[in-house]
């Protein structure tokens, strides 16, 4: 079969799984989740059964970041604590990418975490090894996630040592949106941009739309984690529409905090039609407990967006 004609019947069999219902059929069809907190990036099911526990999904949306950690700490970490737990979190992720067919994935890493098994050589070794085993056919984009709260002196006198090994792809700002000024990890970025990485940042999830077109610009993005408060000014997401910015959004992480009101109608709709490139990813799906095929379902049963579109949206979180 041509390439052509593949990716046609591929496209058929992804309208038609959305059409029929047929969440199974969606697991088969390649996607990326280029959103993903690594710890929290498998499913609540895979945990429980390793613990030997059944844990429920948070039945309301969170209150605050703060409300959300405190789920996570109480329902999941305390039953998988220490490496040795932290290690079966990070194993689930990629058994999750490999069910769900995820083709790109991009798992996000903290620094804690990496000095927690030794610094870079050992970290980089054990996740590849994770990802080897449990998810083969994926291909793994490591990314560096920076807490919006850190000490920029600190971790810019690291970015030698965590870039040495030319093992992360992309480089992230995550935590409280408010903690400190976003051209705060300017010298940070010119270091990771020299280094080959894809920049990217986590804003405009709970701040205004000007704060996204201030992080790309004086971070020179070229992606952003959330970035949703930007429909609310046509103009911004011309701007993000003519500077081809990809949104990396996550639905039901923002209906879990309370900056979406639901599916349908999530900002992803009017962000689509500015021509602004949208992915469809997890952000923590431990948490959030929906998968990118459920993603997907969700936001085709809303009535919000059409399978046709949904598939460009697929496609587009595929592309190299």
């Amino acid at each position: 079969m041509s390439a052509g004609l593949e990716e046609f019947s591929i496209k058929q069999t992804f309208m038609d799984s959305l059409i029929n219902d047929s969440l199974t059929k969606l697991q088969t069809i390649p996607k990326s989740d280029l959103h993903n907190h690594a710890g929290r990036g498998g499913t609540i099911q895979y945990i429980g059964e390793w613990a030997n526990i059944q844990i429920q999904p948070p039945s309301k949306p969170f209150q605050s970041l703060h409300g959300m950690q405190k789920w996570f700490d109480e329902h999941i970490k305390c039953h998988c604590p220490g490496i040795h737990g932290y290690l079966k979190r990070i194993e689930a992720s990629f058994v999750q990418a490999a069910g769900d067919h995820i083709e790109k994935l991009a798992l996000s890493f903290g620094i804690d975490e990496i000095d927690s098994l030794g610094g870079m050589e050992h970290f980089s070794r054990i996740i590849n090894d994770l990802h080897r085993s449990f998810a083969p056919e994926t291909r793994f984009l490591p990314e560096l996630a920076l807490d919006r709260a850190c000490n920029i002196d600190e971790v810019y006198g690291r970015m030698d040592e965590l870039l040495a090994f030319r093992w992360f792809r992309s480089i992230d700002i995550c935590g409280n949106e408010f903690a400190q000024p976003i051209a705060c990890f300017k010298s940070i970025y010119r270091a990771a941009n020299s280094a080959g990485l894809i920049l990217k940042a986590h804003v405009g999830e709970f701040g205004a739309a000007d704060d996204v077109r201030e992080a790309v610009e004086e971070l020179e993005l070229q992606e952003v984690h959330h970035g949703i408060a930007a429909a609310r000014s046509p103009q911004i997401m011309r701007w993000l529409s003519d500077h081809n910015i990809q949104l990396n959004v996550c639905p039901t992480s923002n209906i879990m905090l309370g900056v979406a009101e639901n599916y349908g109608r999530h900002p992803i709709r009017k962000l689509y039609d500015f021509g602004i490139p949208v992915t469809i990813n997890t952000d923590d799906l431990l948490i959030f407990n929906q998968s990118v095929s459920q993603e997907y379902m969700n936001l085709y049963k809303s009535g919000s967006i059409t399978a046709e579109e949904l598939n460009k949206i697929r496609l587009t979180g595929l592309k190299e």
